[in-house]
């Protein structure tokens, strides 16, 4: 059997998958758009070691360029990657920029390291979706309020921006009539559209310790490990929240909360809630089992807060990546090397995986 090259598209996390594919043995190759590869082609190309002394250096041994990412999908392209012997990795990128889960299962011929048929549920306003998987699953999670009106606690307003569809954007209300008032708003500056904010979320503002438990379930040893944990950075909230008071409110005069993501910082856990962080995975894995065949497939994350609810500690899911999470920073804690002996990125994890599938025959439980 050929050796299967690792291929990814050259956003989110691709460096990442590219770094742990290149050191478990494989070749790697980076699909990207136009005017956005030069990351790839130049910064972090493969480049072996020389006579001259210089060590062997960067993670991208071959790059694809297409006018939009969404080319993927043309049979020319497949046909490349499937001559390449390539599986792919997904991530939230290839999600957005697809942007077409259908062609995502049927069009896309391509062995994707995952379940591929999972990928849609993180999608809020599809049906069914992460929050019928997490009740299912028993796991917390923050009220949802079907409709504004019903209101009645500090909520968090999620929904799809206008002018970049695959973003959301986000505010916060108290009441009916603020929620109304901060529609119209962003209404008028062009934030969303109507017909976006009527199909908002409009989820219980959780007051906790943000926390992303970063899973790893292993199909080819029936195991769930916790790779790593982080917090995100984001734009501009991590700025604002840096002013004193009486600042804040002045500079909610002028400016607008945002919440983009900008990066991640790693964080550690009470060791306490170790054995519920793997208790949530583990029930979380076995409704995918059932619900979304053959169920959870390698990486993903369970993005949380921790609240205290007097004496303990709750743990309340606020979202679901069920694929590739987007944090390259989570080797930075210590709970892979407590298994491993070392600390081990998702990306290398991932083909860690892989190589042990073809090794025990067993490289068809791990791709879809």
């Amino acid at each position: 059997m050929k050796q299967p090259v690792i291929g990814v598209l050259g956003s989110h996390s691709a460096l990442d998958v590219c770094r742990g594919a290149k050191d478990e043995g494989f070749k790697t190759l980076v699909i990207t758009q136009k005017g956005r590869g030069k990351t790839y082609s130049d910064y972090y190309k493969s480049c072996p070691s020389t006579s001259s002394g210089r060590p062997s250096v960067g993670c991208v041994d071959e790059v694809i360029e297409l006018e939009k990412f969404a080319d993927i999908l043309k049979p020319k392209v497949q046909e490349k990657l499937i001559k390449e012997n390539c599986i792919f990795i997904p991530h939230r990128s290839f999600e957005v920029y697809i942007n077409d889960y259908d062609a995502i299962e049927r069009r896309f011929k391509i062995p994707i390291f995952g379940n591929r048929f999972l990928l849609r549920y993180e999608e809020r306003t599809q049906k069914p979706n992460q929050y019928d998987l997490l009740q299912k699953a028993q796991i917390k999670f923050p009220k949802i309020f079907k409709k504004p009106s019903e209101i009645d606690r500090l909520v968090i307003v999620k929904a799809q921006q206008k002018k970049v569809s695959f973003e959301r954007g986000f505010f916060f209300a108290s009441t009916p009539k603020e929620f109304d008032t901060e529609s119209k708003k962003r209404i008028e500056s062009g934030l969303f559209t109507k017909e976006g904010l009527e199909n908002a979320v409009i989820e219980e503002f959780i007051v906790g310790t943000p926390v992303n438990f970063n899973y790893f379930y292993s199909s080819v040893y029936n195991r769930l490990e916790l790779v790593g944990t982080d917090t995100r950075r984001q734009t501009n909230l991590d700025g604002f929240l840096r002013l004193p008071a009486p600042q804040q409110i002045e500079a909610l005069k002028h400016i607008e909360i945002t919440f983009k993501e900008m990066g991640h910082t790693a964080v550690t856990l009470p060791e306490s809630l170790l054995e519920e962080a793997f208790a949530i995975g583990e029930r979380f894995v076995k409704v995918t089992q059932k619900e979304v065949t053959p169920g959870l497939i390698g990486p993903f994350a369970l993005q949380a807060l921790i609240r205290p609810i007097f004496p303990e500690l709750e743990i309340v899911v606020y979202d679901v990546s069920p694929r590739m999470p987007g944090s390259p920073g989570i080797s930075a804690t210590p709970y892979s090397s407590y298994l491993y002996g070392e600390s081990i990125s998702m990306g290398r994890r991932i083909a860690m995986e892989i190589k042990e599938g073809i090794k025990k025959n067993k490289l068809s439980q791990v791709i879809t």
